[in-house]
């Protein structure tokens, strides 16, 4: 066992038996690095670790303190059981009316895909903006085009190096967001009437873009906790013969789940048997809670057959819309889509933020978030708990910001949604999640903003909604 886990489950022991109180503050990353004759790192390590399970908490400029433990964690959703078939997707206008609504100020954005602007660092994104802009060579309009800027492309590469993962910047294509390098890897790689197998549940942008290029759905098992089923998605490959996989290997949305390292690595290899394309989608990648970044399925790509999609936008910079594509063998094809549809990304925008990436600062920015979120998360779980009825089942995720909330048979979350609104709440209902109409009993609640005061309260008036049959 590495030193910071044992130290980790050491403490994890003191709590447990109660000679650690909840309340009580843990000694500082230097204290006991000095007391233990363990390195600061390995401290550091030891309380991310904790604070992962949700036994400590961080209080900025305070040190790290014990939290008061549930008495019981709410029971976890169930494996999702799609019919295995293919499926031609109609969801365009729900999910219109979905981002209509959350884009209202006065919305309470449990129904948001973002997290609060103001758990970002907009000033010094903005700074950094008006530094590159500064400084801008009017010729760089023109050399920037797609692939994208050279010295951004570098960056992230170099990021992806400090977690382990071998990309290579000259195989990187700059994007508007990560939705649209999730776009121009699926046209990449299908042909109108192409079945795509996906995850069950999906994330609904991955349902728009099927139905935008003519393409069926073919909708996986995936557990709460470990991903896709592959057992599930070996049968439907030899079934349907996909022209790809979509799917988030890591903090999954709508469920949160994440893949174990040996399942990503057999599911590589399952799709590089076949050559079954797989379009990865990894924009919760940095927002882990562990000390330590999970792998994509990338890094264990050998045969240039994961398309790795990416991007700012969930944890650093929404609106400066810069994302990327790491995609293998398609990397030259995605280029050229790139520029057949528009271009390039904003150069002031890719400026920015590789001006923003070489400051060094923004490590400490993704540990203060993760902090944040993790508090959030748990004070959510609990209120979901006291407010929602009896044998509601909610996930507990590593990463992200969103909870699947599986409420008892019966409850209708299209109904709930439009009473939601009529409160001016905001949530996203399960329908939305599956290319038929399943999991219209759940619903995701985003937990990333916690300084919104209407939040919690929010909370309570789902549950009142619920208890009155809305």
């Amino acid at each position: 066992m590495t030193l910071y886990k044992h130290y980790a489950d050491e403490l994890a022991g003191l709590i447990a038996d109660g000679s650690l109180q909840p309340g009580e503050r843990l000694p500082s990353v230097r204290e006991a690095s000095r007391r233990r004759g363990y390195s600061e790192m390995t401290v550091l390590r030891a309380y991310h670790r904790l604070e992962a399970r949700g036994l400590i908490a961080a209080r900025q400029r305070s040190g790290y303190f014990v939290q008061a433990q549930r008495q019981r964690l709410p029971l976890k959703p169930l494996l999702s059981a799609p019919p295995a078939q293919a499926t031609r997707i109609d969801k365009g206008e729900r999910i219109h009316a979905l981002l209509g609504a959350i884009r209202q100020s006065h919305i309470v954005p449990l129904g948001s895909a973002f997290p609060s602007p103001h758990l970002l660092p907009l000033k010094a994104l903005h700074a950094a903006l008006s530094r590159s802009v500064r400084r801008l060579d009017p010729m760089q309009t023109v050399v920037d085009l797609s692939p994208g800027n050279a010295e951004l492309r570098r960056l992230i590469a170099l990021r992806y190096r400090g977690d382990g993962i071998a990309i290579d910047a000259d195989g990187l294509v700059i994007t508007d967001g990560a939705l649209e390098a999730l776009n121009l890897c699926l046209q990449a790689v299908t042909q109108p009437g192409d079945t795509v197998i996906i995850e069950s549940p999906t994330f609904y942008a991955s349902l728009q873009a099927l139905e935008r290029l003519r393409l069926k759905a073919v909708e996986v098992p995936t557990d709460p906790d470990t991903g896709i089923d592959l057992d599930a998605l070996d049968s439907a490959i030899r079934r349907h013969r996909p022209a790809a996989v979509w799917l988030m290997s890591s903090f999954q949305n709508p469920l949160g789940a994440t893949m174990p390292d040996a399942r990503k690595q057999a599911l590589v290899r399952l799709l590089a048997a076949q050559a079954i394309p797989l379009i990865e989608d990894d924009v919760y990648g940095e927002l882990h809670y562990g000390p330590i970044r999970p792998k994509p399925a990338k890094a264990w790509d050998a045969e240039g057959l994961v398309l790795h999609c990416a991007s700012f936008s969930k944890c650093l910079a929404p609106g400066y819309r810069i994302g990327w594509a790491a995609a293998g063998r398609w990397s030259a094809a995605v280029e050229r889509l790139k520029l057949g549809s528009s271009l390039s990304a904003a150069v002031p925008s890719q400026r920015a933020l590789a001006d923003y990436l070489a400051g060094g600062r923004y490590g400490r920015h993704l540990r203060t978030l993760r902090e944040t979120l993790i508090a959030a998360r748990d004070e959510m779980i609990d209120a979901i708990q006291q407010h929602f009825p009896a044998g509601t089942r909610v996930t507990r995720p590593d990463g992200g910001y969103f909870l699947w909330v599986e409420l008892p048979p019966g409850i209708d979350t299209l109904a709930l949604q439009q009473a939601a609104l009529a409160h001016d709440i905001s949530l996203a209902p399960g329908a939305l999640f599956s290319a038929r109409e399943d999991f219209s009993h759940c619903l995701r609640i985003n937990y990333g903003h916690p300084d919104d005061p209407r939040v919690l309260p929010a909370i309570a008036t789902l549950g009142a909604l619920i208890a009155g049959g809305g």
